[in-house]
């Protein structure tokens, strides 16, 4: 999927870009109301050059979202004092609006740039957007690299300087390790004799016992008198 369409579709990603209005006039100028903020139906359509029915129905799929990017819609009272106060300062006669009027920003302009497909003056403005995000994003990184690479230039020297010391303290460590390897094999040795000697101790432990109870029997073993002869 194109980043274009992405654009179209991801209502997070329109959120990220809603305040790039100046994208609006770098692809084409557009026309507002005396009060230099707003912009009609009409006009949103004519910056487009689509028919207002298409403006219309993008607005009634994504009334909520282009609310939030400064979407209105004057009835009543506020409508008779937007027609005193802005419409009145028409050059001429100006454009009479129904029960109605409905009001776009310059941010929600652009909102609808990002959401309109059969208008290539929207789709200029989309990606005039992307090349924009996307030099952005470039520019963000490059401090990041520049410092990588700063800081890799003050490693290098460090670790040159650190490499006879880790060579050193790698020659101690082989030595370390021979004289475990030696003090193990003594105690493997000293053990054993320890082992060898616990057995004959056994074994002559077995030989006294024996020995005793063979004094023992002999010691209570009852003598016989020899008889008397005639």
């Amino acid at each position: 999927m194109d980043d274009e369409k992405v654009l179209c579709e991801s209502r997070t990603l329109r959120g990220t870009l809603a305040s790039r209005t100046d994208a609006l006039d770098r692809v084409k100028a557009l026309a507002v109301l005396p009060d230099g903020l707003h912009v009609t139906t009409e006009m949103v359509a004519a910056y487009f050059v689509v028919h207002r029915d298409i403006v219309s129905k993008v607005t009634q799929r994504h009334r909520k979202e282009l609310a939030v990017n400064g979407l209105v819609v004057l009835r009543g009272a506020d409508l008779q004092r937007f027609k005193r106060d802005i419409l009145s300062l028409y050059p001429g006669s100006y454009p009479q609006p129904p029960a109605n009027l409905t009001l776009y920003t310059r941010r929600t302009v652009l909102n609808i740039a990002m959401l309109l497909r059969d208008s290539e003056v929207a789709r200029e403005v989309r990606r005039y957007l992307l090349e924009v995000e996307e030099a952005a994003r470039g520019g963000a990184l490059e401090p990041r690299v520049r410092n990588l690479e700063s800081a890799m230039a003050e490693v290098g020297p460090a670790l040159r300087e650190l490499g006879p010391v880790l060579h050193r303290m790698s020659t101690r460590l082989e030595c370390v390790e021979h004289r475990m390897d030696a003090v193990e094999h003594r105690v493997g040795a000293v053990e054993r004799r320890v082992e060898n000697t616990e057995r004959i101790m056994a074994a002559m432990s077995r030989q006294l016992a024996d020995i005793a109870s063979d004094v023992k029997e002999i010691r209570y073993r009852p003598h016989r008198l020899p008889r008397r002869s005639g």
